[in-house]
């Protein structure tokens, strides 16, 4: 199994002395390469916290936050904007599209910042996969939200990233567009062999992971491989019963 990204002994706190909060308390853990994980766990649990360190938006109090081989800490603040650019797509539950251009433009942002131009071949694919072929041209407010979503998703795969990052990507889409956009994440690690790695307090939408790891109080409680929505509901009941 190749490894997509990892935390060794991850540590986060806020604040200081006896005011000091452990949002991360020495986490563990593994992405393979080519696999969908869901990371859940209750309000305040360190769900959040563990993917923006890991995805490089957030820095750590210590221990280490892997992209491959790559450790964040030991970047600069360019690199580190390099690699988030480069090698990490993001997808956020608010799409985050720039209203004043069109879907296409949305979708190409990142590669026109670094300078790059898109492989026209790889943007047709990603279009087409994702449906978006006809909407090219309309503005975020002409699309639907879950069309909106689709664009977001489309310009976190198309400078190829070694990993996606998903905060709860589907928490503003109602029942049919969250599914639709579930559809496509699982569709980009089994047809286009995609890392991806989601934030979710839904438990359905966790299902469609390979694997979910459950955080309590900043740490690693408990993890699931080939979960069903009824595991899921039964860990997260299990957990706010403590």
């Amino acid at each position: 199994m190749q490894v997509a990204a990892r935390a060794v002994n991850l540590v986060k706190e806020y604040g200081a002395g006896t005011n000091v909060v452990h949002a991360l308390d020495n986490v563990s853990v593994e992405f393979a390469q080519g696999q969908f994980t869901a990371i859940m766990g209750p309000s305040g649990s360190g769900k959040s916290t563990l993917m923006h360190c890991m995805a490089g938006l957030d820095a750590m109090t210590s221990g280490q936050a892997l992209i491959g081989e790559t450790d964040l800490a030991t970047l600069k603040d360019k690199e580190l904007t390099r690699l988030r650019r480069d090698r990490l797509g993001f997808v956020f539950q608010y799409f985050n599209l720039v209203p004043t251009l069109n879907a296409e433009e949305n979708i190409t942002l990142p590669l026109s910042i670094a300078g790059r131009t898109a492989d026209p071949s790889w943007f047709e694919e990603v279009t087409h996969r994702l449906g978006l072929v006809e909407r090219l041209k309309h503005r975020p407010a002409e699309l639907s939200g879950g069309q909106q979503q689709r664009v977001a998703i489309a310009r976190a795969l198309i400078s190829r990233p070694d990993l996606i990052f998903g905060d709860e990507p589907t928490g503003n889409l109602d029942s049919n567009a969250s599914k639709e956009v579930l559809d496509i994440l699982r569709a980009a690690v089994d047809d286009m062999g995609q890392t991806v790695v989601i934030v979710t307090h839904d438990a359905k939408a966790a299902s469609y992971a390979d694997r979910v790891i459950f955080l309590a109080d900043g740490k690693l409680v408990q993890e699931l491989n080939h979960p069903t929505t009824e595991d899921i509901l039964q860990v997260m009941g299990n957990m706010e019963g403590l």
